[in-house]
């Protein structure tokens, strides 16, 4: 009965199912049903699971997503058409969203997870570890597709894909080109996803978890189906040998890219980033006591001396207008006043 108001304050109160009052039982968020402590360590270790699949797919759409919106929108204002067609893009989605969040969504828990301090309640869910990887993979790949955009005929000796004439598209094997290596790193970095702490072993448990292999074989063969016999239905040229060997070596080349990436210390970055959260100097509004230390202030507080301190602002400027129009009737603070028993503005 003593433990109720404990289990009321903790973050996590757990109590016994079979041993336990019925005090404990209400004031406690989980309940023991077999009165076994290792639960709580199973229950630990699944949650930051969770926690970690979030985390993981998280950095794998926002890569995607950079380099799409990225490719589709200078790619469509350089050369007058996006590399990557609507269709294409329709299929990009279905690996992030529904075929991705599956594969990653579905690690077993290990028992690394206990190795590792508990998350605090303000911390971020994209770490600087998950952001650099975001960024980093995101410029090689941005990097790779606009070099096949702009050398990718000469380079790998194809015909130019480029339309003069963007009302008319046909499907070419150097958009194509495009496409493929754009899904193969895509798949590629798929497995870079699986570690978010700065681990550098990727395969590590990959055969441990058969839906994550199964789904990604499947999106790999299905990739090439389209590829070859997608013709205009996925505005898809079929690639020879040579192109496919080139467009999987940029896949692979992700995970060597993502060694690199890995390399590069987290501590050099910062650690947060903060636009627009400035407190304003207390010495500019009288009658107003904010305290010998002016980080004391509450948000609202802030708030409301920001509100007041444009409303001063736009009171100026009205009393500047009405000077310069000859018809001086300087307006003043004191001149406005709320009523609080009525919505509307009393003039004094």
């Amino acid at each position: 009965t003593n433990d109720g108001p404990a289990l009321k304050k903790a973050d996590v109160g757990f109590a016994m199912g079979i041993q336990g009052t019925d005090v404990a039982k209400e004031a406690s968020d989980i309940i023991l049903t077999d009165d076994n402590f290792n639960s709580i360590v199973k229950a630990v270790m699944w949650g930051r699971n969770v926690y970690d699949s979030i985390a993981k797919f998280l950095q794998f759409q926002l890569t995607v997503n950079v380099v799409a919106v990225i490719c589709a929108f200078f790619g469509a204002c350089i050369v007058g058409e996006s590399p990557l067609r609507a269709v294409q893009m329709l299929w990009v989605n279905l690996i992030m969203d529904t075929l991705a969040s599956l594969a990653l969504a579905t690690e077993p828990p290990t028992e690394d997870l206990l190795s590792r301090k508990p998350y605090g309640r303000t911390k971020a869910l994209i770490s600087r570890t998950m952001m650099k990887n975001i960024i980093g993979h995101a410029v090689y790949q941005i990097i790779v597709i606009f070099v096949i955009l702009f050398f990718g005929p000469q380079i790998f000796d194809m015909d130019n894909g480029i339309p003069e004439d963007a009302t008319h598209f046909k499907p070419t094997q150097h958009f194509t080109m495009i496409f493929n290596s754009f899904v193969l790193m895509t798949l590629f970095n798929e497995i870079n996803s699986r570690k978010i702490h700065g681990e550098r072993n990727v395969f590590k448990g990959f055969f441990a978890n058969p839906i994550f292999y199964s789904i990604w074989i499947v999106t790999l063969c299905s990739q090439f189906f389209i590829v070859q016999f997608g013709s205009y239905a996925f505005a898809c040229h079929w690639l020879t040998l040579e192109q496919w060997a080139y467009c999987i070596l940029f896949g692979v080349g992700t995970l060597l890219w993502g060694q690199i990436v890995t390399s590069i210390p987290t501590r050099s970055l910062p650690k947060k980033i903060e636009i627009g959260n400035e407190v304003p100097n207390i010495s500019n509004f009288t009658g107003f006591d904010g305290g010998s230390d002016g980080n004391d202030l509450r948000k609202g507080q802030v708030l409301w001396l920001r509100g007041i301190a444009r409303l001063h602002t736009q009171l100026r400027v009205i009393n500047a207008f009405h000077e310069s129009m000859g018809n001086y009737s300087p307006i003043t603070r004191r001149q406005f006043l709320i009523n609080q028993d009525s919505p509307n503005l009393s003039r004094k």
